[in-house]
């Protein structure tokens, strides 16, 4: 069981983050400070440090000068993006901001372990190559999605086996297709990538399976098709959820027994084709809605791999846009570029609907307009309230609901400022939790109850470190009211 050391001053989140680890099985020590730290590393060895950034004494980043070989990973808020920028070239393997999301936080730690420890987690050590170097093909990434995406890879490759990838528009399914068919043995065979939404519904067939002169008016002479045009290679057809009821029935036939028909023509000819298909859509709902066709689904359904959006590749997001950078950099003539502080905090808060493609054009953007060398946030014109909520926290699940019990006249939990205290909430009292039942929205529900009649909405996303836009969100998600008699900031 790999022991991990948590430093943090505030005792809510202490507590919160160490039954989160324990209850994905990890030891956990804690302590309140640096000194506190040391004395711990004195007794113990840990596989891993996680350290607030601002503690009472000393910074957190003082310990990665008193320990040797042991990963540090800081804790900092969105408002201070530039300290935990600072804190990575200090030596510090990672940073995570808070409020952060439970999921990425475990990957954080499941990564950094796995990264430093070889001997206990030996397949993931193979997977992770150098900082900005594409991992496999030209996909670029370390986090867990992405590693568990590049093994599924590997082993499905060699094999004929019709795959189905599936992620949002712009997270790169095409890049998957190409180095499937590049680990394979057609990789010397071609590879035709056809975009399904991006042929008109009355040419879809022609295009895939040909047809022979006469067949239809403006048909002059015979046409081979992509299908047939990807013979001994492999077949990429992106966007299948588009593809039109009637063209899925022709598709169908040539997926069960390897042969085309082109438009007009009698004889069937046999073909050797491997097949991927992508889509954004949820095939499954759609076939059960007759969208499409259940037997087709369940065809090309053989193997799924799953892109994950790019909002959800934790620190992937900074490494991709710094590759991006160098790249649009050197296309565009210009000398080594680097981003401003504020354009990291912007990069990686930012929800990204449009995935890597969107980054990859304000990138671009950004290159083209940057007088200087550096990037500013300014540049690439990213709203910085845009942080989606669950960026910050996913919905409750049942071990983190909140479990009130009546406040005693003593509490145990004395030193926290909630603690006795009752907060109205909608015109009921509730009473303040205790100190095992509490949890990082805890911490968020009580703080605005206790402090939103003397602070005003502006204020209040200031002390936790959020956008205006995030407070309510999270108001909304936890059924916290605004005080009517509170003025607007």
């Amino acid at each position: 069981m790999e022991h991990i050391l948590i430093v943090e001053d505030e005792a809510v989140i202490r507590t919160a983050l160490r039954r989160l680890l324990e209850r994905n099985n990890y030891q956990v020590s804690e302590a309140g400070s640096v000194s506190e730290a040391l004395q711990n590393i004195n007794k113990h060895s840990f596989d891993l440090i996680i350290s607030d950034l601002r503690l009472p004494g000393a910074p957190g980043t003082d310990l990665i000068k008193q320990v040797d070989n042991t990963p540090v990973l800081i804790m900092t808020s969105y408002a201070s993006m530039k300290s935990a920028v600072d804190s990575m070239k200090s030596g510090a393997v990672d940073y995570i901001a808070k409020p952060f999301d439970h999921d990425n936080l475990l990957q954080s730690v499941a990564n950094i372990i796995s990264q430093h420890s070889p001997n206990k987690h030996p397949k993931n050590t193979t997977a992770t190559q150098h900082r900005g170097q594409p991992q496999l093909g030209n996909m670029l990434g370390s986090c867990k999605p992405m590693l568990e995406l590049y093994e599924h890879i590997k082993k499905v490759a060699p094999t004929d086996t019709t795959v189905l990838v599936h992620g949002e528009t712009g997270t790169g399914k095409e890049l998957v297709a190409t180095s499937i068919h590049k680990l394979s043995s057609r990789a010397n065979k071609p590879i035709i990538c056809v975009n399904c939404a991006a042929i008109p519904e009355t040419l879809i067939e022609s295009e895939l399976f040909g047809y022979e002169k006469g067949a239809f008016t403006g048909a002059h002479t015979n046409r081979m098709g992509l299908i047939e045009a990807a013979d001994g290679g492999t077949l990429f057809l992106d966007e299948i959820g588009e593809l039109p009821l009637e063209a899925q029935a022709r598709l169908l036939r040539f997926i069960q027994e390897d042969e085309v028909r082109r438009i007009g023509a009698t004889q069937t000819m046999k073909v050797d084709v491997r097949l991927i298909c992508a889509t954004h859509r949820d095939l499954k709902h759609l076939s059960e809605q007759n969208l499409f066709r259940p037997d087709l689904y369940y065809r090309i359904n053989v193997m799924q791999l799953v892109l994950p959006p790019l909002r959800n590749r934790g620190k992937d997001i900074l490494e991709i846009a710094e590759t991006l950078l160098g790249r649009c950099s050197e296309e565009h003539h210009k000398g080594p570029m680097h981003l401003s502080p504020k354009a990291v905090q912007a990069i990686t808060t930012y929800h990204w609907p449009g995935n890597v493609r969107e980054l990859e054009n304000v990138i671009s953007r950004a290159v083209i307009l940057a007088e200087g060398d550096e990037i500013s946030d300014d540049l690439l014109n990213i709203d910085l309230q845009l942080v989606h909520v669950n960026q910050l926290r996913k919905p409750l699940n049942k071990d983190d609901l909140l479990h009130f019990e009546a406040a005693p006249q003593t509490s145990p939990f004395a030193n926290n400022p909630f603690a006795n205290t009752a907060f109205p909430n909608n015109g009921a009292n509730v009473p303040a939790p205790t100190k095992d039942s509490l949890s990082l929205d805890d911490y968020f529900q009580h703080f605005v109850l206790e402090h939103q009649d003397s602070m005003n909405e502006t204020e209040l996303a200031k002390k936790l470190g959020v956008s205006r836009k995030c407070l309510w969100e999270r108001r909304q998600r936890l059924g916290i009211p605004r005080k009517k008699t509170n003025k607007q900031a």
